[in-house]
């Protein structure tokens, strides 16, 4: 077996320089995530959520983002899950994108929002049929006797609602609302750049009506 501590890689396929990065995060991490895109790196879209619950152990899964904009990082999931318990009561959570072939992470940190339930309405009935009977047939994060117990709950909701399901009461979408980004591009060395912005101030940027006020700087690896 290949001995881990021997497993190396010299990150040297770009830079991250103040001069070169966005001042709003918003449109750094725009310009990241269309450039993976465009890349056809393997789910550009898929992130890592973090959470915590009442008993202070954390919890992380993949899931995949479904949009974006100046009021947070947008994904849908069912609300009585883990992260959806855990996120009723601790709505502090943080995301990650790995880009592995384009050498780049971004972190992101803030507080969570369900988003109204007309935004959860217009995704959920744009998603295919399949998707929107297992968002009914799956029970998630409980315990079930096996997979047979997927396969007859999508036949019963299938045969219950047929080309018309509505949205499930317990499910729809969250907000993250940033409030710290990390933009982390592979270095050679192992000096990679590393710039952070944390929010400067809760307003709309310091009274203008722009838009938050950010931070950047730069931090060691």
């Amino acid at each position: 077996m290949t001995s881990l501590a021997d497993l190396r890689k010299s990150y040297e396929r770009a830079e991250l320089s103040e001069d070169a990065s966005h001042a709003d995060p918003l449109q750094q991490f725009a310009q990241w995530l269309q450039e993976a895109i465009t890349a056809e790196v393997p789910e550009p879209n898929a992130m890592t959520l973090a959470t915590v619950g009442s008993d202070l152990r954390p919890s992380t899964r993949v899931v995949l983002i479904k949009g974006f904009d100046a009021g947070g990082i947008v994904w849908y999931t069912n609300y009585a899950s883990r992260k959806g318990q855990e996120l009723a009561g601790n709505p502090f959570a943080a995301l990650q994108f790995h880009w592995v072939e384009l050498e780049r992470v971004v972190r992101i940190e803030g507080v969570v929002e369900k988003v109204s339930d007309a935004e959860s309405d217009a995704y959920f009935h744009s998603r295919p049929l399949d998707s929107r009977i297992g968002a009914w047939a799956s029970p998630q994060s409980e315990v079930i006797s096996g997979r047979g117990v997927l396969v007859a709950n999508a036949a019963r909701y299938g045969a219950k609602f047929l080309l018309q399901p509505p949205r499930p009461p317990h499910w729809g979408g969250y907000r993250l609302k940033p409030d710290n980004w990390q933009f982390w591009q592979g270095r050679k060395s192992r000096l990679h750049d590393r710039l952070r912005y944390r929010l400067a101030d809760t307003g709309a940027g310091a009274g203008t009506g722009t838009g938050p006020s950010w931070v950047r700087e730069r931090l060691a690896p």
